[in-house]
Formats: C-alpha cells, structure tokens, sequence
C-alpha cells in the first residue's frame, strides 16, 4: 500500500488507530480485523522491548503482531511462529552461546532479513511494512518511531540495584522479580516513525489495547508529540483494560502497577490513561469498579474483555467501537 493510499485510508470515517504492545494488542487486533477493513486499521506498535542479539536487530511486539494477523503464531506461547523447528538454537547451545532467549528458525529468518534491510540504510518502518507486505496483511502495521528506545528496569531488590535490560527481566528473570522503576532511554530524543501522528490525527477512533500501561503502551504514548496529540482527541480515544478482577491475564502488569505504586485495577488503569482517553472499556467482573472508573474522569463501558478465542476478540472489538460511537467518534 503506498503512502497516499494510507491517507486516503486512514481518513474514512470507520478508520482506526490502535496503540498496541504485543499478545494481548495482537489478540485485539485479530478480533478487529473482522469488523474493520483492513486498509481502515493503523496499528502503532511499541519499539521499547526491540534489542539486539546475535548481532540481530529483534522487534518482538512487531513481530507478534505480524505472526498474529498472518495467522502464523504459535498458538501455544502466543509468540514466535508455528511449526518452528530449533536446530540452529540447539546447536548454538551446543557451543556454548546464549540460548536464553529462544529463537526458532523461521523467527531466525526474520531477524537476518531486518538486520540486512537496515544495514542497507532502511528504516524500522520501511522494513515493517516489506515483512507485513511479505505475509500478505492489508493493515497499516508502524513502530511508533524508528529511533531506538531502550525499555530499562530497575529491580526493587537490592536497594543499590542497577538497571536491566527489559528482556533481561521478561525473559531470563520471567518477569518474576519485583520493579522499582521503568524507564525509557533514548525515548526524549525519538520522533514519531513517518505516518504515526497523521494516523493519530485523520483516523475517526483510537484504540489503546489492552496491554500493559508501564512497558508496551508507555513506550508509545511518551514519544515526543504522540501524547499530545492524544489529549487533543481524547473523546476519541478509547482504552480497553488490561486488567480483570485485579489482575493481568497475561504477563506482569498487574504486579507492576503494585509494585509501582498504583492501584491493580481498572480504577488504576483510569488513573493512569484519563489524561488521553476518555473512554475505558471493563469487563464484567470489575463491573461493581465503573462509579471509581467515572470518578477518575473516563466514561466506563462493561462487557466481556477476555479474548478466549478470535470471535471473542471480534466482539470485543466491536464493543469497544461502539463505546466510541456512543460519543459520536465514528
């Protein structure tokens, strides 16, 4: 798709902008590419957790995505490729090298092509959009910029701890170790990626997929310009939580947000989103929490938010395109 047909795409009055982390952001998108057209949807995808290794460039929120909408995810970790094989992983521990960080074949593949493309002087964005375009997907799939941000983590224990990497902690430490802080170095000097703020700005709704609010929506709302831009379209920004019944269906967002001081439930999230959107989709089991959602100044929607499978996520996604139309932003 070329640039002027992205336009023209994101201007249609059913287009949509999603701000999207990984399994849980590719879940969501599944759902709504099965009410959406697919030239109607942006994805905007956050860089923070990309690292290289091997000497790879490795995006893995990207790359989740992608394998999710191309329908070649592994359907029982929710990241890498189905029907991977390991012989290049198995040997290199073998040798001795790092395997801590497991990368199939075909995943393998990916990363050779990228780390090629962008010592060839292409940017993250061009090469994001050979790779959706090499696996057949309609959507407009961007990093939220093609500077580097390093997502880094200061662990609560030791009191002097020093930061780590992000996948220092998700991967090698399982995301089972208490957090300090988040930061993101590099993330002052980051410009939104080509086409990123014209999404935020001509699409009739965004969507903040639920995804943790520190480390995969964080790294995108705090590029310079993209929060801004949000608070001016607030009432068109609608939020699905991450969090049901006081937890994070997957992965560590619920701890975090103790662990960083926050409440762990939706009246959290609302804390944390209100300034940019206006609207928090909840699920049913946090119904009896919309009063602490309104008085956090977003407007509640309750329905079902778990994605237990893809027309699941289809109806949450019309839901939550819904919640946006009750306020006239579609």
């Amino acid at each position: 798709m070329s640039g002027a047909e992205r336009t023209t795409a994101s201007s249609t009055a059913g287009s949509v902008a999603v701000l999207a982390g990984g399994v849980g952001a590719a879940r969501f998108l599944n759902g709504l590419l099965r009410v959406r057209r697919p030239a109607e949807v942006t994805a905007i995808v956050n860089v923070g957790d990309d690292f290289t290794l091997h000497g790879l460039n490795i995006s893995p929120d990207l790359d989740t995505v992608t394998y999710t909408l191309a329908g070649e995810i592994n359907p029982e970790t929710g990241w890498g490729r189905a029907g991977e094989t390991w012989r290049v992983l198995t040997e290199l521990g073998r040798l001795g090298g790092q395997d801590w960080f497991k990368l199939g074949d075909l995943d393998l593949a990916l990363h050779l092509f990228r780390t090629q493309r962008r010592s060839e002087g292409a940017s993250l964005s061009q090469v994001t959009g050979e790779v959706a375009a090499s696996f057949g997907l309609g959507l407009t799939l961007l990093p939220v910029s093609d500077d580097p941000i390093q997502t880094r983590i200061t662990p609560a224990e030791p009191e002097d701890a020093t930061e780590i990497d992000f996948q220092d902690y998700f991967v090698a430490h399982r995301h089972g170790i208490a957090v300090r802080a988040v930061r993101f170095a590099g993330i002052d000097e980051a410009r939104p990626a080509p086409g990123v703020l014209r999404a935020l700005q001509d699409v009739a709704t965004i969507v903040v997929a639920p995804s943790n609010p520190f480390v995969s929506i964080g790294p995108v709302v705090d590029v310079p310009q993209v929060r801004e831009t949000l608070c001016r379209r607030r009432d068109s920004v609608v939020a699905v939580s991450p969090i049901v019944g006081g937890t994070s269906i997957k992965g560590p967002a619920g701890a975090m947000m103790r662990e960083l001081g926050h409440e762990p439930s939706v009246a959290g999230v609302a804390r944390l989103y209100a300034d940019f959107a206006g609207t928090l989709v909840i699920d049913h089991a946090d119904g009896d929490l919309a009063p602490a959602v309104a008085e956090a100044g977003m407007t509640p929607v309750v329905t079902d938010t778990i994605m237990a499978d893809p027309d699941r996520a289809a109806t949450l996604a019309k839901a939550t395109l819904e919640a946006a139309s009750a306020k006239g932003t579609t």
